[in-house]
């Protein structure tokens, strides 16, 4: 039974950064998922796998899971870069290519 702790990142609908600042703690499956014969359906008897916990703090989550006995892995958040460009780029006179309709 481990357990991954992690910082969710913003999914593709999100333009802000709401729900992004906790920390989740989530159990890995112990049991692979497997289709259910009659109406296709994915499946799995591994009740763990449903458990999401969340935190404020990563020292949080992993204080939670030492004091539990649960063997857990960290995962760092990787840092966002962003190209930072202005409406008014496009109407420069030093562009590297003509602006053009």
């Amino acid at each position: 039974m481990t357990a991954r702790i992690y910082r969710p990142a913003k999914t593709a609908m999100q333009s802000g950064k709401a729900k992004t600042e906790h920390w989740v703690l989530e159990f890995e499956p112990e049991q692979p998922r497997r289709v259910e014969p009659l109406m296709g359906y994915t499946s799995s008897g591994d009740m763990k796998s449903q458990i999401t916990l969340s935190f404020d703090t990563k020292e949080e989550a992993v204080t939670y899971a030492e004091k539990n006995g649960i063997a857990y892995s960290v995962q760092e958040p990787k840092e966002v870069r962003r190209r930072v460009v202005s409406y008014s780029e496009n109407f420069r006179f030093d562009r590297k290519q003509p602006w053009t309709h």
